[in-house]
């Protein structure tokens, strides 16, 4: 049964930085695309960076420069160091995960395995 399991956020002011992390349990796939996502009230759920198995990257515009992905594959951990916060990254953050590659092509509806997510407010 594999299970994710976001922390890490909370709430800071402009300028401010957040570490979220997810904890990744009984996933065994050599390949996978591997996510963080967010959602803000009254919009629709959207991509902020990837990873992949082979640990390529791809970041939302919104957040380059600004957000690092990364992953720890001892700890099965996927990370998410988010710097420089905005108000507009007021959001639930989610990871994903799911067994397939050529992430950045991906649609958000193909990921089958999530977390429950981690609340960032970011006040002005």
């Amino acid at each position: 049964q594999v299970q994710l399991v976001e922390s890490g956020g909370g709430s800071v002011q402009s300028g401010g930085s957040l570490r979220l992390s997810c904890a990744a349990s009984g996933y065994t796939y050599s390949t996978y695309c591997m996510g963080w996502f967010r959602q803000a009230p009254g919009k629709e759920r959207e991509g902020v960076a990837l990873i992949d198995s082979d640990g390529d990257t791809s970041y939302a515009d919104s957040v380059k420069g600004r957000f690092t992905i990364s992953q720890d594959n001892a700890k099965n951990t996927l990370y998410l160091q988010m710097n420089s916060l905005k108000p507009e990254d007021t959001a639930m953050y989610y990871c994903a995960a799911d067994h397939f590659g050529d992430c950045p092509r991906r649609e958000i509806s193909e990921y089958y395995y999530w977390g429950q997510g981690t609340q960032v407010t970011v006040s002005s």
